[in-house]
């Protein structure tokens, strides 16, 4: 789950900092999140997931889709 939302994040070329402001956390935290070195919260994961337009399947690792699930009516 780390490694993927490093990855996203470099694919968007974007700094910790970005991350951290977009969260409202320290870049301290976020880099924490990155590293393993602090559980990400279902919140963050959530708006994380949103921000990336992907599910949070993806970002845990439990599938190589990026393309989040269709909305059930």
């Amino acid at each position: 789950m780390y490694q993927r939302i490093r990855d996203q994040r470099e694919d968007h070329d974007l700094l910790q900092k970005d991350l951290a402001d977009y969260l409202q956390c320290t870049q301290v935290c976020y880099s924490n999140y990155e590293n393993g070195k602090r559980d990400i919260p279902t919140e963050v994961l959530i708006l994380l997931a949103k921000f990336y337009h992907t599910s949070t399947d993806y970002l845990l690792g439990l599938t190589d889709e990026p393309t989040p699930y269709a909305k059930a009516l």
